[in-house]
C-alpha cells in the first residue's frame, strides 16, 4: 500500500515510502526528523504545522505527503542562511516574541511567506497574514513587532 515519493525539502531530495493518507507534517517529523513543524490541532486551525511550499505558507497537517512530490518545501530548519539565523529568527529573539516556542516555527514560516511576497507590510497586513497562527503565550503584539523589525532589517540589507 505504501508509495515511494521524492520530496524536495530545504533544497535536499528525499525518497520516502509513505501510505497515501500520511500527512506532510508526519513525514517531516517522523521520516525526515525535521521537528520544527508541530503536530498540534490536526484541523488546520492553529498554524503550528506551517511550512512553505512553492513560496506559499501551507498547513502541513492538512496536506498529504503524496501531493507534495514535485514541489519545493521549506521548513524552519531550512531558512537559516550561511551567516546564521534568518532575520525573522533574530528579530523574534530580540523582540521577546518567543516564549514557550511551540508555535514559533509556524509563525516564522507564515511571516517569511508574507515578507517574501510583500517586503514592506503594514501592521494590518501582518495581522492578516498571521491570523491563522495561534499563540497562547505572546498575545501577538511582540510577534507583530518582530515581523515589522525583520522587514525593516531586510529592506536595509542587514
Amino acid at each position: 500500500m505504501k508509495k515511494m515519493i521524492v520530496l524536495n525539502v530545504n533544497g535536499e531530495t528525499h525518497e520516502v515510502a509513505v501510505n497515501p493518507w500520511k500527512t506532510l507534517v508526519d513525514v517531516l517529523r517522523n521520516d525526515l526528523r525535521l521537528t520544527g513543524a508541530k503536530r498540534a490541532c490536526e484541523m488546520g486551525t492553529c498554524g503550528a504545522c506551517t511550512v512553505i511550499m512553492d513560496g506559499q505558507a501551507i498547513l502541513s497537517c492538512l496536506t498529504l505527503a503524496v501531493e507534495c512530490e514535485g514541489h519545493l518545501i521549506t521548513t524552519i530548519e531550512g531558512i537559516e542562511g550561511p551567516d546564521g539565523l534568518h532575520s525573522l529568527q533574530k528579530s523574534f529573539i530580540e523582540n521577546g516574541a518567543v516564549q514557550c516556542g511551540f508555535c514559533t516555527p509556524g509563525i516564522i514560516m507564515t511571516a517569511k511567506a508574507l515578507l517574501d511576497e510583500n517586503p514592506n507590510p503594514d501592521d494590518i497586513e501582518i495581522k492578516d497574514a498571521l491570523s491563522g497562527n495561534y499563540c497562547r503565550c505572546t498575545g501577538h503584539i511582540k510577534t507583530i513587532e518582530a515581523v515589522r523589525m525583520a522587514a525593516q532589517t531586510d529592506r536595509e540589507g542587514d
